[in-house]
């Protein structure tokens, strides 16, 4: 039995991704419907991936090859565990953090003083030209 694509009232054919053109600049659904994929829409199909869809069927639906999908879901994880692996009380980025702001303090105390020298003092430092 033939599968037929229908579209729907704005030319859009059920199950392609909605602006999708082929490379062509043909219609939606058409062979080669995406050259690019935004970031957005390659997180929806992974999402669906990761609820249990069926890959061959969204890859069939989407015309996105299995292969690629699976990587698609693959570097999503990746993302996932590397965002968990995260530490929010990282003693190293607490000590850092400590120092860069006593750096900040001293500059600027630095700068207090050397303004005040030039203040009491403000041919100190300068040569002769003889």
């Amino acid at each position: 039995m033939e599968m037929q694509k229908r579209k729907d009232a704005a030319g859009i054919a059920p199950g392609s991704p909605e602006g999708a053109r082929s490379a062509t600049g043909g219609e939606p659904g058409a062979a080669a419907e995406v050259k690019r994929w935004s970031a957005g829409r390659k997180k929806a199909i992974v999402l669906r991936l990761l609820r249990g869809e069926a890959v061959d069927a969204v890859s069939r639906e989407v015309s996105v090859p299995i292969y690629k999908l699976e990587q698609w879901r693959d570097r999503a994880l990746a993302g996932i565990d590397a965002g968990l692996k995260e530490r929010e009380n990282d003693p190293l980025a607490r000590q850092l953090d400590e120092a860069k702001r006593r750096i900040g303090e001293l500059v600027m105390e630095v700068e207090i003083l050397q303004k005040e020298r030039r203040a009491k003092h403000p041919l100190a430092g300068r040569r002769s030209s003889r």
